[in-house]
């Protein structure tokens, strides 16, 4: 799920908290796991609902708790890439039209960003993208065969700002080990954040696997040039936020 950077981080805090499923309030009652997303209203538009009635049948992978037969989904042989949160889905749609010969599966659990998708996937013709419509930690559980995958790519995901919420960030050492046992060895863990904090984070957590290597010498990547830029991160570059990108392979 991308959050926007240039939102008013104490206004998202408001609407995002206490909404995690999965998580009790009361510190007495014992916590369930904490799933992958935040629980938010959208509304569906015109051109979102019509795409997800003529594109849905075809694009979006309902989920199953088996692992997904990605030739037979995609109807070819491809390296494979998992995006975790596309949001709007505008990054993934230019990454796969930049890199027509990769299959990319993109797991989303917001209606209007799958809608939203599905309307780019049918403007543009798009065949090397499908959906699941599901949390991503029992996607990557259930779906994602263990070393599957040739690549992972999470941008922005909600950064949680406040101390006290930093437990209910995605990038966490149990989590991290899960992706790198789907991952095949020589794989890639592609992460950007626009937050430093979480940047530390990520960086911090993902050195302390010795499964993974950093293909950077100074700790944060370049932007890789299949990763566009986004338009609330061009706004957030314009007001000075800065922006971190994080490439590991798995060894």
């Amino acid at each position: 799920m991308i959050h926007d950077p240039t939102s008013n981080p104490d206004d998202a805090d408001t609407a995002n908290d206490g909404a995690t499923e999965g998580e009790q309030t009361s510190d007495a009652r014992p916590h369930r796991r904490i799933r992958s997303f935040v629980t938010r209203a959208g509304r569906v538009s015109t051109g979102q609902r019509r795409a997800l009635d003529d594109f849905g049948p075809r694009f979006v992978v309902p989920y199953a708790p088996v692992p997904l037969d990605w030739d037979a989904t995609f109807g070819r042989q491809a390296p494979r890439v998992l995006e975790i949160g596309f949001g709007m889905g505008a990054t993934t749609a230019e990454i796969a039209t930049a890199r027509p010969s990769d299959d990319f599966l993109g797991v989303e659990v917001h209606e209007p960003g799958v809608g939203a998708l599905l309307k780019l996937i049918g403007e543009q013709g798009l065949e090397n993208i499908r959906i699941v419509q599901h949390d991503a930690v029992e996607v990557l559980e259930q779906m994602i065969a263990a070393e599957s995958l040739d690549g992972v790519h999470i941008y922005f995901p909600d950064p949680w700002h406040k101390a006290r919420h930093h437990k209910r960030r995605l990038i966490q050492p149990t989590f991290v080990a899960l992706l790198i046992s789907r991952l095949k060895p020589g794989g890639y863990l592609h992460l950007a954040t626009d937050w430093q904090n979480y940047a530390e984070q990520m960086l911090e957590v993902l050195s302390a696997e010795t499964a993974l290597e950093n293909t950077s010498s100074t700790g944060y990547a370049p932007r890789p040039d299949y990763r566009p830029v986004t338009k609330f991160e061009r706004r957030g570059l314009k007001l000075g936020h800065g922006v971190w990108d994080l490439v590991f392979k798995r060894r």
